[in-house]
């Protein structure tokens, strides 16, 4: 039987990290892993910039995004350059008149109101047409942006870290995190107070974390010292947003299910700039007054994605049966919530899947996601003449189409998939995956303490996963009024216990439950379960497989 330090160790080297130096780095809860910010290509030029446009009184523009990471990008370079200038403004286009990034018409309407100076957080690096439109309006434009860039990239001073002449040491910063690291630099240029800096980093990591960005490297650093900052209360927007979703202590989980989706809400049913309102105001009836938008939006958000879903659904079960690549012509559904339908439906019939709703005249917008094995950006850039424009990752696109070519992309890109089926045919195989097996003697109080001492967790750093082997289940209860939970006694074959929990798939599982004594595996994480001062450990479990 292991100790609870040795399984730790073990989990640890897992994931990459045996010496004692990284050992200590990755568990502190003071973490000193940061960079220079000017290490980043072209961030003195920028910083200089704005110190002495700042200092002329031109009136400067944030240009922002608006999902959890570009309204507080936009919050955290509002908040540092409002101590250079009052001369500031912010825009961030509509999701549905204008869609992402910067556009035409918004750079015409900036120049109109006397902007001198465009500063974009979480956009803009591959914006050529607009940022040469915003230079003959006679703008100066500075980008600053994280998301991937191919050989065109716009000409103006560029700060994204993924710029291949970039040689800043980590390049998986969030939108929020480019814009930190500028804060950080006009900090130290400026000579402002250090708290100027610390006082933004709850911002960074709800943003890094909403962002679904890897936390590790800097980004853990920050995004530690983020989740202390927000807990120690110290915005009280931010504080009085997670009492009004009932969150009592704040985690990277909880910021990832449950305060980023309530500032994405904004964006998706109405308007991000309620979620900026938020985030810059420190009037405690206004601050009051948006929570509760937020969780209006959320509620609604909620909403119209249930019924979405089930419609997704009714189309796949009707039309698709016989399809590897899922694209759904669905006319009614809010375009705010199309992306969060797709990645449910594709993880749900584990298929690369798109939904397509109509926009102007003649033309369809579209956005994907996509499975592990399928590259759905790769599909796209194959089938590229069939689309007005297109971008994405690996994992997720969007797109804009011709009504007319509908039939012909879903057809070629069910041909892609056929080809990559004939080169890999468990390319829609779900492998279950696993950190390490362990045994219910082995789990203790100090184990779960130890495994915390692991997060924040999130994309590349997931809380640890194990799998018990050959439990028998005994003592099921089914919970719910659906009855969709279930508790149950996992028992090993050496004689040791671990309460269990399954949330939402009893039903799936029924079989297996309602077999008395039946033997299994069972693959989950640890809980320590603390209910009116009485601590229970618990296995969390997310598959049983029999």
């Amino acid at each position: 039987m292991r100790k609870a330090n040795e399984i730790l160790r073990e989990l640890l080297k897992l994931r990459g990290i045996s010496s004692n130096e990284d050992i200590s780095e990755f568990l502190s809860e003071m973490p000193k892993r940061t960079y220079d910010p000017f290490l980043l290509l072209n961030m003195k030029a920028g910083v200089d910039l704005i110190l002495s446009e700042a200092k002329a009184g031109t009136k400067i523009c944030v240009y922002g995004d608006y999902d959890a990471d570009g309204v507080t990008s936009v919050c955290i370079m509002l908040r540092m350059l409002g101590n250079l200038t009052d001369n500031l403004i912010h825009y961030i286009p509509s999701r549905f008149d204008e869609g992402y990034g910067l556009n035409s018409e918004a750079v015409r309407k900036l120049a109109e109101e006397g902007v001198g100076l465009l500063i974009t957080v979480d956009c803009g690096s591959v914006s050529c047409s607009e940022v040469e439109l915003a230079k003959e309006l006679g703008m100066k434009v500075i980008v600053t942006d994280h998301h991937s860039i191919d050989d065109v990239k716009a000409d103006c001073i560029l700060i994204n870290p993924r710029q291949s002449e970039c040689k800043y040491p980590f390049k998986g910063l969030a939108g929020c995190g480019v814009a930190f690291k500028m804060a950080q630099a006009i900090q130290q240029t400026a000579g402002l107070p250090k708290a100027a800096l610390n006082d933004l980093l709850d911002l960074v990591a709800v943003g890094t974390v909403g962002d679904v960005m890897p936390l590790v490297d800097e980004n853990r650093t920050m995004v530690k010292y983020g989740l202390n900052k927000i807990n120690a209360a110290s915005r009280i927007s931010m504080k009085k947003l997670a009492e009004g979703i009932s969150i009592k202590w704040v985690t990277s989980e909880n910021i990832a299910f449950g305060i980023a989706p309530h500032i994405n809400a904004a964006g998706r049913i109405a308007d991000a700039e309620e979620a900026v309102k938020l985030f810059m105001t420190e009037d405690l009836d206004i601050i009051e007054r948006q929570v509760d938008k937020l969780i209006e939006y959320n509620g609604m958000r909620k909403q119209y994605q249930e019924s979405a879903y089930k419609k997704g659904s009714d189309i796949i079960e009707r039309d698709f049966a016989d399809k590897d690549f899922m694209l759904l012509r669905m006319d009614d559904i809010h375009e705010g919530i199309a992306g969060i339908v797709a990645g449910k439906l594709k993880d749900m019939y584990n298929r690369p899947t798109a939904i397509v709703t109509p926009t102007k005249e003649g033309f369809l917008k579209g956005t994907g996601r996509s499975i592990e094995n399928v590259d759905i950006y790769a599909l796209l850039k194959r089938n590229s003449a069939l689309f007005e424009k297109f971008g994405g990752h690996r994992s997720a696109c969007g797109f804009t189409v011709r009504e007319e070519l509908e039939d012909e992309l879903r057809d070629s890109l069910n041909r892609e998939i056929e080809s990559l089926k004939g080169d890999d045919p468990d390319i829609f195989h779900r492998e279950i995956k696993w950190d390490m097996e362990i045994r219910p003697d082995e789990v203790s109080e100090e184990l779960v303490k130890d495994i915390e001492r692991m997060g924040p967790f999130g994309e590349m750093n997931p809380r640890p996963c194990f799998v018990i082997r050959n439990v028998i289940i005994a003592n099921v209860r089914f919970m719910g009024n659906d009855m969709t939970h279930a508790r149950f006694t996992g028992i090993s074959q050496e004689g040791g216990r671990i309460e269990c929990v399954l949330f939402k798939r009893a039903q799936e599982y029924k079989d297996i439950l309602s077999c008395p004594e039946r033997s299994a595996d069972i693959k989950g994480n640890l809980e320590l379960q603390v209910w009116k001062g009485i601590k229970k450990l618990q296995f969390i479990v997310e598959e049983i497989i029999s």
